[in-house]
């Protein structure tokens, strides 16, 4: 029996490499997972799956986290390190949690226990992580990137200058636009994109903890801390850390943290020694820095510390040519996912998509097409499954008559209409019962803007 197993049965469908040393824990785990309409690979250990893994890029990792060998630890920091951007979902023993916490800290993407509650359980599981995977490309893509919307292009050329070096980087812009895929094609690009890529969300840790998150702590150190845990910065070291939310971190911290990008030294918490680290910082915030300066709740010298190289990503209204590709990317990835069928956008749910203002940004896009895909149940989505305010003649935001993006009202008229002839086959009966006007007015329309 090959000790490595790949089903090509599709090649269409998802591939999931499932690493697990008991033979029937495997057998189990690709029947749910093929009955969810994955393609399986199985190994029976760490040596094997990265054995498999320099061969091919599965989409999703599910590994057990006890086995001889190469154990699942020391299988998912060879993945992070060598393959970023493949999520890892790691199996633990009923009891052993804590492994499965420490499996979170450096990078996988979620844990379940065994035994499996169900197997809807571990099919939802797979699902979330092959959503979040984002390995389609645009165009004009840097890895894992989709944008086709020239004022996104600007942002990947920013990208590309800056990765090189070592430089700070601060990333702002509104809560969705997309700030984390961003830092993460910074490292890709970047020379330590070898390393970890480690994210912390400053805004959802209490201050309380957020210091020994950063910076670790030693045994003892404070009530409840029975083992030393290194910081994020010791745990990013030779690669890049993501500080997202940093305009929420707490006054006392932020001297903590300026000093530590100023030394590139951290010490943890208990200790009187002090350790050096070599990472990449990039810092990310919905906030104005320069206001919360001003108001005194930011400290001045660590916003000039952490805005060496500023990017600032425009929101989703401001780059309209973004909105369908990355509608079909939500969609692709949600018809790839277990149990799920590929749904397709009518002309008008795109014309409804492409009016709509989208004030929550690329992250409500996704949220609404996942929603809609749902209500279609695999059918032709419309705009009654996308559910927008404004689609079906409800109040909510819409574009103004010249949005920042140069596209005008009339501009996404022209595509919505030539949406709905190709899709159609240019029958203009057809087109305009799908866009919900008169065939006189769609002729007159078609007439106005030249469509030929």
């Amino acid at each position: 029996m090959s000790e490595v197993v790949n089903d090509l049965v599709n090649d269409a469908l998802p591939l999931v490499l499932v690493v697990e040393d008991d033979a029937g824990m495997r057998g189990l785990l690709k029947q749910i997972l093929e009955e969810g309409g994955a393609r399986v690979a199985l190994a029976e250990d760490g040596q094997r799956a990265v054995a498999f893994l320099q061969q091919q890029t599965p989409v999703v990792v599910l590994t057990d986290l006890k086995m001889p060998r190469m154990d699942g630890m020391a299988l998912l920091r060879w993945i992070v390190r060598e393959r970023p951007g493949v999520p890892v979902v790691v199996l633990t023993a009923f009891g052993t949690v804590p492994g499965a916490v420490d499996a979170m800290r450096l990078g996988a993407f979620d844990f379940l226990s065994k035994p499996l509650p169900s197997p809807e359980s571990l099919r939802e599981v797979i699902g979330r992580a092959l959503a979040s995977h984002g390995q389609l490309r645009g165009p004009v893509a840097a890895e894992g990137v989709i944008s086709e919307d020239p004022a996104f292009v600007k942002v990947l050329e920013l990208v590309r200058k800056v990765a090189g070096r070592d430089t700070t980087v601060l990333l702002t812009g509104e809560s969705g636009v997309g700030k984390e895929v961003v830092a993460r094609a910074v490292h890709r690009e970047s020379e330590c994109a070898g390393g970890p890529y480690v994210a912390l969300n400053c805004a959802a840790i209490p201050e309380s903890l957020l210091e020994s998150e950063l910076f670790g702590h030693e045994k003892g150190a404070f009530t409840g801390a029975t083992a030393a845990h290194p910081g994020m910065f010791e745990q990013a070291h030779g690669g890049t850390l993501l500080l997202d939310e940093v305009g929420e971190m707490a006054g006392a911290l932020q001297a903590k943290l300026l000093r530590v990008l100023e030394t590139r030294r951290v010490m943890r918490l208990g200790s009187v020694q002090e350790r050096d680290v070599q990472v990449r910082v990039i810092a990310a915030t919905n906030r104005e820095l320069e206001a919360e300066v001003q108001s005194g709740r930011f400290r001045q010298d660590l916003y000039f510390r952490l805005n060496v190289f500023p990017i600032h990503i425009p929101p989703l209204r401001e780059r309209p040519a973004d909105i369908l590709p990355l509608a079909h990317h939500f969609l692709a990835i949600l018809g790839g996912s277990p149990g799920r069928t590929r749904s397709t956008l009518s002309a008008a749910a795109e014309a409804a998509l492409l009016a709509y203002g989208w004030p929550g940004n690329v992250r409500e896009l996704q949220n609404a097409v996942e929603r809609a895909t749902i209500l279609a149940g695999g059918e032709v989505l419309t705009p009654e499954h996308l559910g927008l305010p404004g689609a079906s003649g409800v109040g909510g935001p819409a574009r103004s008559d010249s949005p920042p993006g140069g596209l005008t009202l009339k501009d996404l008229e022209r595509r919505a209409i030539i949406a709905a002839l190709n899709g159609v086959g240019g029958n203009r009966r057809k087109a305009a019962k799908q866009l919900g006007i008169a065939l006189r007015t769609l002729q007159y329309k078609i007439k106005d803007y030249d469509i030929q």
